[in-house]
């Protein structure tokens, strides 16, 4: 896997200059692309990074935490805090992803998004407004295990940590999760098959691919 070393402002600068190109294969005005990590490799930094950089191009474009769109506790956690299947399968509440975020952003949609759903924390309603996303807009949604789902992403950006890397970085209450994410990289590859790939084991010299 050859990688090239890139600094994360440039990495930023050219996820932008590519999103201006960039055509939904349905025919949506709204390109979607996810930047696919686990907490540890820190997906939402980037993605704001990359919104940063859309806004003097003049593109719009809406960041959400898929992290904020977790069923609720009492159903994520029905067979207890650490069940690494049920963390696998079904924390993320993809229905309302696909209501709330994906819906609208269809060919014939309103582009008026829910931005967050429940805070992963309290476990509360956010009760965030809609916002309104404009034709040419960008989604850029952000969070763990993404590409194993059928989201109609345009684009997709995987940041990569060795299995070292991700131990180390992940904190030690949280690694219960690490074998789920072992199972991700054996039945979706996402190293393989997304668009873009950024190794991030040292967060100070990110490396990359695109393809």
């Amino acid at each position: 896997m050859r990688l090239e070393a890139i600094t994360w402002e440039r990495l930023g600068d050219l996820l932008a200059e590519r999103l201006l190109d960039l055509e939904p294969g349905d025919g949506s005005p709204w390109p979607r692309v996810a930047l696919d990590g686990a907490s540890a490799a820190r997906p939402g930094e980037l993605a704001a990074r990359v919104a940063e950089a859309l806004r003097p191009l003049g593109r719009p474009s809406l960041v959400v935490d898929a992290e904020s769109f977790l069923r609720p506790a009492s159903l994520r956690l029905e067979h207890g805090h650490r069940d690494v299947d049920s963390y696998y399968d079904g924390w993320l509440d993809t229905g309302a992803l696909w209501r709330e975020v994906f819906g609208p952003l269809e060919p014939g949609g309103d582009g008026r998004v829910l931005p967050d759903l429940r805070d992963p924390v309290t476990d509360r309603a956010t009760r965030s407004a809609y916002v309104g996303l404009p034709p040419g807009g960008v989604l850029l949604l952000h969070g763990p295990l993404l590409l194993r789902h059928w989201f109609p992403f345009d684009l997709s950006v995987h940041l990569l940590l060795s299995p070292g890397a991700l131990r180390r970085r992940t904190p030690e209450a949280e690694h219960w999760t690490l074998p789920a994410f072992a199972r991700y990289e054996a039945e979706t590859d996402p190293a393989g098959t997304a668009d873009v790939l950024v190794r991030a084991d040292d967060p100070r010299h990110p490396a990359w691919r695109a393809d």
